[in-house]
């Protein structure tokens, strides 16, 4: 390659974002489930993100992408007449499918986490991060690592069987990761709690039940609703909180619900709440994870092209995932 090449090529580099110091390969993981919602279609929302030119869009910051294709859902058999059903309290709809599921994704979420990689899991509901985080947990217990995770979501996600309104498992996520729920998916990986309070940060609620605003506040979890966001600026709230957690952990997983954003511009998500992020203050959240140089794992949930309008959604959550991986408006 001829100096000038090499200029050219920099100068691209520059203009389109910035590769990390050390150069990491991307590995792409599709969560096809929505046995975890109560609304069917964000089992394409890998496809949607896809169809959007996510990977395309990586190889253009500079980054070895390699996608490893969907894990594997189990139909259940009976899902039509279960979903007839009335729901009885303690019930947790399709729980033998997600648990299994759940498994695979934490096995293959560690396997690339060992190996080097950035796992970039694509969703689906958000039932995806029990597995997702039952991995970094696995990974982070064998290295003496820390584990931390930011949940940017209009839901807080921490309901139990005993608590849960509808028995959706994609509403129980961060209760099962801190140990709480049935034992098929807190003991996935093998061990439990995968997570302790101190070490997860909620960012954009503003739909939460009232079994998950008593666990909140019984367990000291540090929680930025809406309403805070509103009074206090984002970056403000950024500024006081990730640094915080930052120095507490080794890891930073960031688990993004589409849902997080306005639905005036992201209408194709699982759960639609309006007065979520805007459109400015999701890319500011990206851009400053990436500044920060401590992202080491992310998933994206909730992604539901049915309700969506030309891929826009699919295409919005493309653009902050190259935000939050370096593309930048200038050098």
């Amino acid at each position: 390659m001829g100096k000038a090449d090499r200029a050219l090529r920099s100068l691209a580099s520059q203009i389109n974002g910035s590769v990390p110091r050390a150069r990491k390969s991307i590995n792409i993981l599709g969560f096809p489930m929505d046995l975890g919602a109560g609304r069917r279609g964000v089992d394409m929302g890998p496809s949607a993100l896809r169809i959007a030119g996510l990977g395309q869009r990586l190889r253009e910051l500079g980054y070895d992408v390699d996608d490893q294709g969907d894990i594997l859902v189990r139909w259940p058999r009976d899902r039509m007449e279960h979903e007839k059903g009335e729901h009885q309290p303690g019930q947790l709809h399709f729980l033998p499918e997600i648990a299994e599921s759940c498994g695979f994704l934490a096995s293959s979420v560690q396997s690339i986490l060992e190996d080097g990689g950035f796992p970039l899991v694509l969703g689906g509901d958000h039932s995806m991060s029990i597995g997702t985080l039952a991995g970094v947990a696995s990974h982070c217990r064998v290295a003496g690592k820390r584990l931390g995770v930011l949940w940017v979501d209009a839901h807080a996600d921490i309901n139990t069987p005993q608590t849960s309104p509808s028995g959706n498992i994609h509403g129980m996520p961060v209760g099962v990761c801190l140990g709480m729920g049935a034992e098929e998916l807190t003991n996935i990986g093998g061990f439990s709690p995968k997570l302790m309070p101190e070490n997860i940060v909620y960012i954009g609620l503003r739909s939460v039940d009232s079994g998950e605003k008593s666990a909140i506040a019984t367990l000291g979890i540090e929680a930025y609703p809406m309403p805070e966001i509103d009074k206090h600026g984002l970056y403000s709230i950024l500024q006081k909180a990730l640094p915080a957690l930052l120095d507490r952990v080794d890891h930073l997983h960031v688990s993004f619900d589409l849902d997080s954003i306005d639905p005036d511009i992201a209408p194709g998500v699982g759960t639609p709440v309006k007065g979520g992020l805007s459109y400015r203050e999701a890319h500011l959240l990206m851009e400053w994870l990436h500044e920060s140089g401590r992202v080491d794992s992310f998933e994206v949930a909730e992604v539901n092209p049915v309700l969506d309008e030309r891929n826009r959604s699919a295409e919005l959550a493309v653009e902050l995932l190259c935000s939050v991986m370096g593309l930048k408006i200038l050098l």
